[in-house]
């Protein structure tokens, strides 16, 4: 198998599956946080072995100074393996909600063509929501009320007047 062959790769599969991809992110992130705690234990003892190094003439703050450049350098380190960490998480997550949009695009494409045609054609607002394949008639369609309809509760009774 050619490496730069792009369609044959091997994360071709992970990729097409939101399960897939949530495993094998979550396999990274197992093997980043085990490095994270071999890093934190490497900046504890480069701390203590840095800070306690003194040379001949030194004050007491002089072996501190020498050792924040060091440590500074391993806690932004350690920093960025935490944001990528959490940057893998949230990479699973998302990519789950793309599958669930995917998987409800299709009907929510129905229902907005559904809306588009009610509102071309108002008479099929009073129909219910049933596909024409399931052998359902079209009901009858209510009467329009326009403006010579009762135009409140009051009016109900009576027909409405000319001015």
């Amino acid at each position: 198998m050619n490496s730069n062959d792009p369609t044959n790769h091997p994360l071709r599969g992970v990729a097409q599956s939101p399960e897939a991809t949530a495993r094998y992110l979550a396999d990274i992130q197992r093997v980043l946080l085990e490095i994270g705690n071999n890093l934190e234990v490497l900046a504890r003892e480069t701390r203590v072995h840095l800070r306690d190094t003194h040379v001949e003439g030194d004050r007491w703050y002089h072996a501190r100074l020498r050792a924040q450049p060091v440590e500074k350098t391993l806690r932004d380190v350690l920093r960025h393996l935490n944001g990528l960490t959490d940057g893998l998480e949230k990479a699973a997550y998302k990519r789950n909600d793309v599958a669930d949009k995917i998987k409800k695009l299709p009907r929510e494409r129905r229902e907005k063509e559904l809306q588009k045609q009610r509102k071309k054609n108002p008479q099929l607002s009073a129909a219910p929501n049933h596909s024409p394949e399931a052998g359902q008639q079209a009901p009858q369609q209510a009467p329009q009320q326009g403006y010579s309809g009762p135009a409140s509760i009051y009016d109900l009774g009576r027909g409405r007047e000319s001015a």
